[in-house]
């Protein structure tokens, strides 16, 4: 019998997870790297053990759609009883996450992003009105008791927003710890976790705050990075030093409490975070060593020491179905099992343009120089100890660490002609309460 808990720190750069989660037990990977920038396509490889291109789930398509049973499918058939807590509104259901899970929970925001068309869109229309003053709130009340929804669940949701939005600066770790606390897990078990804590907008609760800001630099109608002051840069590191802080606490009861339950836990992040580098902010753009380099530990095996080897994200599917005794299968995927050694092998980081929602405001607001900046596939590959090269934005090939790698280019176009393309569904719906959220945190 085997259970398994993998948790995603989304947005978790290495260095901050090297700072504030030294008290994290495992065997830890120095040289983990993600396959992209961004939540969707990384968590598409690690529900796959692909690469994001043929996943058919990247920058176009956030729908999952997998070409082969994903990861929880797999472990559900072979007996595992499985279940999933996501924070994180891209990762839920509306866009088929929970392909394979027995029970699939997220946090309140996750849940007020999926809010059916017969809920009221308090804060929508609050937006819409927010020239007018106090009294908008009783315009939005007058318009939910007389507009066409569902009147008393619409109180009821209005009545925890203004409450969440007011009271609780939490992203849903609170939640998740309540959720393991609350779940009897079965001995055979696997548990998908996201937790959005480092996630802008690097609010953490009041007593982990040592800065205020308003807001992050945006893009808006444009994806041009906007300059900022190095005295509210150095601001925003800092209330994004914070949230992580507040991150670690609050992991450090969620694992305490998996340890207990697991045989393995799993943490990793699926991207990090630009803070100001190069101009760039979030993880919208690029694939620079801030975004692709990625914090990975593993505790449940014999030892817990630091591993030097590049690994990447898809190694972590091959590594879960060998811990549950799933046998070889048609549906591989690229990964290794990481409970032992690997070879160094070089590891593919892809960037497929800007994501479908930031490509329709563009379009919409004639930015068509801007889109043809950044609307474009751009490469990168690690290998060896210590090195990282990848393409940028000016048709240049940056390289980065203390190793070196001959014809490097020529590696990672062996490894890209190597990639079985799969096309995802583009034609995806989403309510506006969803919508909204999304251009909360930046991806719309």
């Amino acid at each position: 019998m085997t259970s398994i808990a993998l948790v995603v720190l989304d947005t978790l750069r290495k260095d901050a997870f090297d700072e504030h989660f030294e008290w994290l037990p495992g065997t830890t990977f120095e040289h983990a790297y993600a396959p992209s920038h961004y939540t969707v396509p990384s968590h598409a490889s690690l529900f796959t053990g692909l690469y994001p291109s043929e996943t058919g789930t990247n920058a176009n398509s956030h729908q999952f759609t997998p070409p082969n049973p994903p990861l929880p499918r797999r472990l559900q058939d072979e007996g595992l009883e499985t279940h999933a807590f996501s924070a994180n509104v891209q990762i839920s259901r509306q866009f088929g996450w929970d392909r394979g899970f027995d029970s699939y929970n997220g946090s309140w925001n996750s849940k007020h992003a999926n809010a059916t068309d017969d809920i009221f869109e308090w804060n929508a229309f609050i937006r819409e009105h927010r020239d007018e003053g106090p009294q908008r709130y009783l315009k939005a009340l007058w318009a939910c008791l007389s507009g066409d929804c569902d009147t008393v669940p619409s109180l009821k949701h209005g009545l925890e927003i203004k409450y969440r939005t007011h009271t609780v600066s939490d992203s849903g770790a609170q939640e998740a710890l309540s959720h393991v606390r609350g779940t009897d897990f079965a001995d055979d078990a696997f548990l998908f976790m996201n937790l959005m804590e480092a996630h802008g907008p690097y609010r953490p609760p009041e007593e982990y705050r040592t800065v205020e800001f308003e807001e992050m630099p945006g893009f808006a109608e444009s994806v041009q990075e906007e300059p900022v002051d190095e005295a509210y840069a150095e601001t925003i590191r800092q209330a994004y030093d914070d949230s992580v802080r507040y991150l670690s606490d609050k992991y450090e009861a969620i694992f305490a409490e998996l340890s207990d339950e697991f045989d393995y836990v799993i943490t990793l992040s699926d991207h990090g975070e630009n803070l100001g580098e190069k101009g760039i902010w979030g993880h919208g753009l690029g694939l620079y060593p801030e975004l692709t380099h990625v914090p990975l530990s593993i505790w449940g095996m014999d030892s817990g020491e630091t591993r030097e080897e590049v690994v990447s994200l898809i190694d972590v599917h091959r590594t879960i179905l060998e811990m549950a005794g799933v046998g070889d299968t048609e549906y591989e995927g690229r990964g290794r099992d990481l409970r032992s050694p690997v070879a160094h092998a070089p590891q593919l980081a892809e960037y497929l343009g800007l994501n479908m929602w930031r490509e329709r405001k563009l379009e919409a607001a004639g930015q068509t120089d801007e889109f043809s900046t950044y609307d474009r596939e751009l490469y990168g590959i690690a290998t060896a100890e210590d090195y990282y090269g990848y393409e940028d934005f000016d048709d240049e090939f940056v390289e980065s660490g203390t190793s070196t790698l001959e014809a490097p280019r020529d590696r990672m176009d062996e490894l890209i002609d190597d990639l079985d393309y799969s096309a995802g569904d583009d034609d995806i719906a989403v309510s506006d309460s969803m919508m909204e959220r999304l251009e909360d945190l930046g991806y719309a």
